[in-house]
């Protein structure tokens, strides 16, 4: 069974992710995988480092980023409703994807920043082309809202994505890993697949290399909560799962589901973004009139500015 990882944190989602770059294809191609995702908590910073050690390596890189989304605007501020925020996978099919990426993740820096970068469903819309999104974990708001037992919510959720997207551009987000909450989500999204024929795909949320970084993991939550290991509030995954699987692991996980790790390939083979390094991308300033040359408008904007 060919398997892909399309849900994977890096050291660039920092304090979170243990998956050092340089050792990931090499790992990624011994057991036997064609291809790799980088999704990194809200930000795209390891994005060409990860492209450059892939191609290296003979391995596909998929460009991509978990986004938090405000559960309301983003210009909205109030601790009470807007300090949590849902995750969204997002995933560049092509250029237009990979700018609309940059742009969406820049966005949610600039404009919606409170607590966590975030960006809302306006924005989301403006900026859908040419990407391919994936339902998250379970800070995703499909399975927030199937934990807390609202189905016919989820549901809509889960069209309204759907419909943002476009039609197999968007899918269901199934995880094995052991933690009780996972199963209640699992079945719901496969309900809603057969319900509404959004397709399912597999992944594992890879924070750590090997399952047995698994302690190390948590020590680095520790180091950004501020928190000891013998505190018993501390924030801890509930899992030793969240490691790089091989297609064989995961094939082992989802008997009966094999659909959804098919699905992981063929999101695979739909992006296909390829980034230029010999090309110079410098902006055009144009000069208002009044104005003899650049230096003259810079010198303006200078004193100006001083």
């Amino acid at each position: 069974m060919d398997f892909v990882h399309l849900h994977l944190h890096t050291e660039y989602s920092l304090l979170d992710g243990a998956i050092r770059i340089k050792d990931l294809p090499a790992f990624v191609k011994k057991a036997g995988m064609k291809a790799c995702a980088i999704t990194d908590h809200g930000a795209m910073y390891g994005i060409i480092d990860f492209y450059r050690a892939c191609v290296s390596n003979g391995i596909k890189p998929i460009i991509g980023c978990e986004v938090y989304v405000a559960r309301r605007k983003l210009t909205d501020r109030e601790v009470s409703h807007d300090k949590d925020s849902f995750h969204l996978i997002l995933l560049a099919k092509n250029d237009t994807g990979f700018k609309n990426l940059i742009k969406l993740v820049s966005i949610g820096f600039t404009e919606g920043f409170y607590y966590r970068p975030r960006i809302d469903m306006d924005v989301l819309t403006r900026h859908s082309e040419g990407i391919i999104a994936l339902s998250a974990c379970l800070a995703g708001e499909i399975p927030v809202d199937l934990m807390s037992g609202e189905r016919d919510k989820a549901r809509e959720a889960a069209l309204k994505f759907d419909s943002i997207f476009g039609r197999g551009n968007f899918y269901l987000e199934i995880q094995h890993n052991n933690i009780p909450e996972q199963n209640i989500v699992n079945a719901g999204l496969v309900n809603i697949s057969n319900i509404t024929g959004i397709p399912l795909v597999a992944t594992n949320d890879c924070h750590y290399m090997r399952k047995e970084d698994a302690k190390a993991h948590e020590i680095l939550l520790c180091m950004q909560t501020g928190k000891r290991m013998s505190d018993p509030d501390r924030m801890k995954m509930m899992s030793d799962e969240f490691y790089v699987k091989t297609p064989f692991e995961m094939a082992a996980d989802f008997k009966g589901l094999e659909i959804a790790l098919e699905n992981s390939v063929k999101i695979a083979d739909m992006c296909n973004v390829e980034i230029d390094f010999d090309k110079i991308y410098l902006p055009e300033f144009n000069i208002p009139e009044g104005f003899a040359s650049h230096d003259e408008y810079l010198m303006s904007l200078c004193i100006k500015g001083l």
